[in-house]
């Protein structure tokens, strides 16, 4: 009954998703399709004109002029106020995330042209680097207005519009429908007295085409961008950026060293994976960004231009600071916030149900200092050793050209579909579904004799690394970027410091026999413990089955399977076990009268 419980739990709380997903059309949407002879596809609700919101995002499509003259080109936007925290994405969003786009519905004779993308911000996350923008950002597109349309009228531009907005922890895909009246006048319109003065302003800055040649040449790995002529000529750029149109051109979060000279200036940036798989056979085309301005660029394949070097080194702006690594934190100050952040991160969440295991085993071996000592040492192995296994994995990815942030390994579904069957599992257990390890360990030991010894102490830190290492992002984001740009030796050691701080609680409670003596001795309240202890778990898989189904779609289904056929395969083992005993009863029942 208990299994059945927990079965009928679990699939009521996925039950909303499941009915969002299975939901029929209303009536009126079945009678409109009926009528047009076709079913339509799901497209976002229309709105009026005027801002419409999310949780993570304010969206608006405005004009830049109170009207707009017959035959004319006028400039609309969609403006986004974004979410402290949040953020969305240029036209190329770098290692991660995609881009705003736009789906228009017109009146007739109106067409609309391409977003007018402002240069966007450099956004490094760990060791990833996005390109986009946050707080507030224009997005400026050309409307062309037929010479037909008659001064007073108005005409209904609309845009659905879907928008990636990400924080450093997860992204969410909002569709927004945005709608604006455009005003049909005569003559020059003053701006918009709101919005006119800031879209002017990104139409000035954006990148434009300029009078500039480019060459670039693939070496080793290396691509070398030379640019020369036109705005470059005798000027004297303090820093330079290239931001490439297509992904895998470039490694995005790689430094980008650069030289200027009389006639221009030179940049050697790593490669992407793209680029060393398919070489420049396509001009490299792209927004060459400095402190004097910024210039649309294509470099075609070819030897690095004269005049470009020998003036002296570029530095890289507003990045400068986040890719020199140790020159800009200084390790100890990366290894100091890797231990705060170690120890704030048995606060958090996701490793509270981590916490509710070590909590079970420092019950049982409380009044065992000898015990409880071997046992904390075991949990700091366990979460050094993974730690540094983790780390070592990523650095070593990092220094094979991959771009990978920490907590990677929960952007794969099949690691994201692992952990929710093994917390799934860990519940089941704990709820007394299933007994692991009973058997080795002797009947005597205890309810919670699974989570005890030196082996399940280490297992426990391994676990406590894989579910903690997520929530590592808002805490750890200096000390972890420091760490992927230092030598491996000190980025190992930054590593090892936030597991120690991670484990350092644990292992101080099992060293203290005054802590210890204040534990509640062992007895029957531990296996109502051993069931509380359970609910964590079963909340665990439930998120882990969230994240599973929004990276995965209707492959949730599949999960829940799994989960099932986990839940019952050790009820099937224990109704094999219970008839192979009613079998060995039949003499003592027959002898019953």
């Amino acid at each position: 009954m208990r299994l059945i419980f927990l079965i009928i739990a679990w699939l009521f709380a996925a039950a909303p998703a499941l009915a969002q997903a299975t939901a029929a059309p209303s009536p009126s949407a079945l009678d409109q399709a009926l009528v047009a002879g076709a079913v339509p596809a799901p497209r976002a609700p229309v709105a009026p004109p005027g801002p419409q919101r999310t949780e993570r995002i304010e969206a608006e499509l405005v004009a830049m002029s109170r009207w707009a003259a017959p035959g004319s080109t006028a400039i609309v936007a969609i403006r986004q106020k974004i979410a402290p925290g949040w953020h969305t994405y240029w036209r190329n969003p770098g290692d991660s995330g995609g881009p705003t786009t736009l789906d228009w519905t017109l009146p007739a004779g109106v067409t609309a042209g391409e977003i007018l993308w402002p240069l966007p911000e450099r956004q490094r996350l760990q060791g990833l680097m996005n390109y986009g923008y946050s707080d507030v950002i224009y997005l400026p597109v050309p409307v062309e207005v037929p010479a037909t349309a008659r001064p007073g009228e108005r005409l209904r531009l609309t845009s659905d519009t879907l928008f990636m907005v990400c924080s450093d922890q997860m992204c969410v895909p909002d569709e927004l429908s945005l709608s604006l009246d455009l005003e049909i006048g005569e003559g020059a319109a003053p701006l918009d007295p709101r919005h006119g003065a800031p879209i002017q302003a990104i139409l000035a800055s954006a990148p434009r085409p300029a009078d500039i040649t480019a060459r670039a040449r693939l070496s080793e790995g290396q691509l070398v961008l030379s640019a020369a002529g036109g705005p470059l000529a005798g000027s004297q750029p303090r820093w330079a950026y290239f931001f490439p149109y297509q992904g895998g051109r470039i490694d995005h979060a790689a430094r980008q060293a650069g030289e200027r000279g009389p006639d221009g200036l030179s940049l050697t940036i790593p490669g992407g994976r793209g680029l060393k798989a398919n070489g420049l056979a396509l001009p490299l085309s792209g927004v060459l960004a400095t402190d004097l301005g910024a210039w649309e660029i294509a470099a075609s394949d070819g030897a690095a231009l004269a005049g470009v070097t020998g003036s002296g080194a570029l530095g890289h702006g507003e990045d400068a600071a986040a890719a020199t690594g140790p020159a800009a934190t200084g390790f100890w100050q990366a290894a100091l916030f890797a231990l705060l952040g170690g120890l704030i991160l048995n606060l958090m969440p996701c490793v509270f149900p981590i916490l509710a295991m070590k909590a079970a085993a420092l019950s049982r071996t409380a009044h065992d200092p000898a015990e409880a000592r071997r046992d904390g040492l075991a949990f700091l192995a366990g979460v050094l050793a993974s730690f540094v296994v983790l780390a070592g994995l990523l650095l070593a990815l990092r220094a094979g050209g991959q771009a990978l942030g920490w907590g990677f390994q929960l952007q794969s579904p099949a690691v994201i579909a692992g952990l929710a069957l093994l917390m799934l599992a860990v519940a089941l257990n704990l709820s007394g579904v299933f007994n692991v390890g009973a058997r080795l360990q002797g009947a005597g030991s205890g309810p919670l004799s699974r989570l005890s010894g030196p082996a399940g102490a280490f297992f426990t830190g391994v676990l406590a690394v894989v579910v903690a290492a997520p929530c590592t992002a808002p805490f750890m984001a200096l000390a972890l970027g420091a760490a992927l740009v230092m030598p491996w030796p000190m980025a190992l050691l930054v590593f090892v410091m936030l597991g120690l701080g991670l484990a350092l609680p644990y292992v101080l409670v099992s060293f203290s026999p005054r802590l210890l003596a204040r534990l509640p001795r062992p007895g029957a309240w531990m296996e109502t413990f051993r069931n509380i202890l359970a609910f964590p778990m079963y909340g665990t898989a439930l998120w882990l089955a969230w994240v599973y189904g929004r990276q995965t779609g209707e492959a949730l289904g599949l999960l829940f399977i799994a989960g099932l056929m986990l839940a019952l395969g050790p009820v099937a083992a224990a109704v094999r076990r219970n008839s192979l005993a009613v079998v060995a009863w039949p003499r003592p029942v027959l002898r019953w009268p």
